[in-house]
């Protein structure tokens, strides 16, 4: 193998925009707290969603321990259970996911990635965190407001959620639609930092095509929320002014005990299509993200190029698009119009293609791969594989006749879980997993990752499974307690007791991984700067972790595409993006 002669970097045409002069922290306060460093703002984002995602984890115990044992605790009523819910929900999709994938690794990854020294608006990077950080806590603040947070579910239909004998009527839907609307303002100006930067600050030779499946994946999704977000946040400002002025665009006229209440002429339709024009799209801002970490995990633990790359990207752009016409699947059962009905069920199964395309490439990828069974390679299996699971159920409700008399059961919060839940959950840790050497310079504990892995992976089935048949038994959902129903039969209340104990042993798992990741922060082992022999530019930079500005005083050249792996004549078994062309001695061949 020898060096290409001549200059290779004549082809290669210069980076769209000059390289920056970036404001360095002058003090412990500039540097750690506001940070214009987007690695430190992404470590600010993770440190943020995982601490108010365990806030959700334990509120997720005490509805498992209501449902399993009713009426055992006295300090969980019906009121706090819906608000256990509520929050819960929430939480989840919003506060943790979104904000882990787009803020955490968005920030992170994304310059590095690329090749840049840092978002192309540092300042307005550095706002969009503690605006988020404010919307949390706002939410949080409505635990302790007159009433508690609000429990109207984490929908937040009215005109439930602001009418008399709803949990948190007082000040928790308040509290909830300040914090949602401020979420999405700090969210906007963290995700138009995040297009520009992607589309004007890639590094020399990095063009579109040669973007990590990472970046793809986030950038899409950013461009999905920046379109989808708006919807919500025109609902909760109309929301807000519905409860605190009492104007009427959700609310209908209403009898109350007998009084005529002071709304009139509002749809609560209306606000159902505005949610879930956002709703569904959200979806795949958290599922987009993980199809891109996924896909890079994949190549590299199976040391095998990502198979059909392109077919990869126009996947990612195609589930995008589709994702904004198939919102009225959830709404089937509001009384929609049935040719709608129809509409709605054949774009739902056509979303399914561009979706089948990405687990083919990713079966396809690991074919006959040297496939290495780290632990970010076992949850990025552990996703491909609950999110088909996921997937195969959603087909039953995408279709009309059979979603109606599912969509109140507990089907639906089975297959809302493995789809929205488990199978990127899998994703986040298997990123951090992968990307932890990175960040700290150290390596996590790998027997406690797999025990983290196994006892997650597992207890996620011995969870949910069991909740499909529940549904098919027609156990409704939201339920406080069931009473004594007869078409329920006494083995659903054994399947929530079993289910119930295997949430409260993964959730045992997921303190264990709290644990390793302050243990190996230090004590793990050191990770040096490439430990996994990976390609992409993140893994090229001259310090671990990397100084602010990233790549020192020359940014990075990219000669190649980020999936050269076990080149047939490479003297090792992976090219990175800024190793130049060279001439393979065995074959003569330009690699």
């Amino acid at each position: 193998m020898v060096d290409v002669t001549g200059n290779p970097i004549e082809n290669i045409p210069p980076a769209e925009v000059e390289d920056v002069e970036l404001y360095h922290p002058k003090s412990w306060v500039t540097k750690y707290v506001f940070s214009q460093d987007a690695k430190v703002i992404a470590i600010q984002y993770a440190l943020t969603a995982m601490s108010i995602g365990y806030v959700a984890l334990v509120l997720s115990w005490l509805i498992r321990i209501q449902l399993a044992f009713p009426g055992s605790f006295s300090f969980i009523d019906p009121s706090s259970y819906y608000q256990f819910i509520t929050m819960h929900g929430m939480i989840m999709v919003i506060y943790l996911l979104t904000a882990l994938f787009l803020g955490g690794f968005g920030n992170y990854l994304i310059p590095l990635m690329i090749g840049a020294r840092d978002m192309v608006f540092p300042y307005v990077n550095m706002l969009s965190f503690w605006v988020y950080f404010l919307a949390v806590m706002v939410l949080v603040a409505s635990f302790f407001a007159p009433g508690g947070p609000t429990g109207a579910g984490w929908t937040l239909y009215p005109p439930q959620a602001i009418l008399t004998g709803t949990p948190g009527q007082d000040w928790g839907i308040i509290l909830m639609l300040a914090s949602l609307i401020l979420f999405i303002i700090g969210f906007t100006m963290g995700g138009l930092n995040y297009v520009v930067t992607v589309l004007q600050a890639r590094t020399r030779g990095m063009t579109l095509m040669r973007m990590p499946l990472t970046i793809w994946g986030i950038f899409s999704a950013t461009i999905l929320a920046l379109l989808a977000f708006p919807a919500l946040f025109v609902g909760a400002v109309m929301l807000l002014f519905d409860r605190v002025l009492g104007t009427s665009f959700f609310m209908p006229a209403i009898v109350q005990a007998g009084e005529h209440l002071k709304y009139g002429g509002g749809s609560p339709i209306l606000f159902q299509h505005l949610f879930w024009f956002f709703g569904h799209p959200e979806v795949y801002i958290v599922a987009l993200p993980a199809f891109g970490i996924v896909s890079d995990l994949v190549s590299t633990h199976a040391r095998k190029n990502i198979f059909g790359y392109r077919m990869m990207v126009w996947a990612i752009v195609a589930i995008a698009v589709l994702s904004f016409v198939v919102w009225g699947h959830h709404m089937y059962v509001s009384g929609m119009n049935p040719y709608f009905g129809f509409f709605f069920a054949t774009s739902t199964l056509i979303i399914a293609i561009p979706t089948a395309i990405k687990v083919y490439n990713w079966v396809l990828t690991l074919w006959r791969g040297d496939i290495h069974f780290t632990v970010p390679m076992l949850f990025a299996i552990g996703f491909i594989v609950t999110f088909v699971n996921g997937g195969l159920t959603g087909l039953f409700l995408g279709n009309v006749i059979v979603d109606v008399p599912l969509s109140a059961t507990m089907f639906v919060v089975a297959h809302f879980h493995m789809v929205m839940g488990v199978a990127p959950i899998m994703v986040v840790f298997g990123g951090i997993y992968q990307w932890y050497p990175k960040v700290t310079g150290r390596m996590l504990n790998e027997a406690m990752g797999k025990f983290h892995f196994w006892v997650t992976f597992l207890g996620a089935y011995a969870i949910f499974f069991p909740m499909h048949y529940l549904g098919l038994l027609g156990v409704p959902r939201r339920y406080y307690e069931m009473g004594e129903t007869a078409f329920i039969p006494p083995s659903a209340t054994t399947l929530n007791i079993f289910i119930t104990i295997a949430a409260l042993v993964v959730g045992f798992a997921q303190i264990v991984f709290l644990f390793n990741l302050i243990w190996s922060l230090f004590k793990g082992k050191e990770a040096g700067g490439n430990p996994w022999r990976a390609t992409t530019l993140e893994w090229q930079t001259p310090h671990t972790p990397p100084e602010h500005g990233n790549w020192g005083r020359e940014l990075p050249v990219v000669y190649r595409w980020p999936y050269d792996y076990s080149v047939p004549g490479a003297k090792q078994d992976f090219l990175p993006q800024n190793q130049p062309p060279i001439v393979s001695a065995a074959t003569g061949k330009l690699l």
